[in-house]
């Protein structure tokens, strides 16, 4: 696979959802335990009303999706199609939700994500601070403004 493809980024619309969807259940790492949980409505909502969602396309394809959640500050999800991973989808997806949580006058933006997964590896990588185990599965990870 051509790794170069260009890639689009661009806001999330109400259309973009399905892709999204599919996208969040083909993940091999991170799975949701119960994908009834995640519902079509949590999607809308986040598209705008609890944040804001963003696609990234290579050819006019959907391969990944960010959405940031204005009330708590963090990053609510953050998937890349499995066979579109490693591209530079995620950081520019990740780039887009911290900046717009930053432009909302945040300091500090958090996330979860399961512990030793490529997730954990790739949170690190961009400088998110690791902190605590939240639970048995999941750690805790805060990127302040200006790191």
């Amino acid at each position: 696979m051509d790794t170069k493809h260009h890639l689009h980024f661009r806001r999330a619309i109400e259309t973009d959802v399905n892709a999204m969807m599919t996208i969040r259940l083909a993940v091999k790492e991170n799975v949701l335990s119960n994908p009834a949980l995640v519902t079509h409505q949590m999607y809308l909502d986040y598209l705008d009303t609890l944040g804001r969602g963003w696609v990234c396309e290579r050819a006019g394809e959907i391969i990944g999706f960010s959405y940031a959640a204005s009330e708590d500050s963090s990053i609510w999800a953050l998937f890349i199609s499995p066979e579109h991973e490693g591209c530079g989808a995620g950081q520019g997806l990740l780039k887009l939700a911290t900046d717009y949580l930053f432009s909302l006058g945040n300091e500090t933006i958090r996330l979860g994500t399961a512990a030793n997964t490529r997730a954990d590896r790739f949170y690190a990588a961009q400088g998110w601070i690791r902190g605590e185990m939240k639970n048995a599965v999941e750690v805790g990870y805060t990127l302040h403004k200006g790191i």
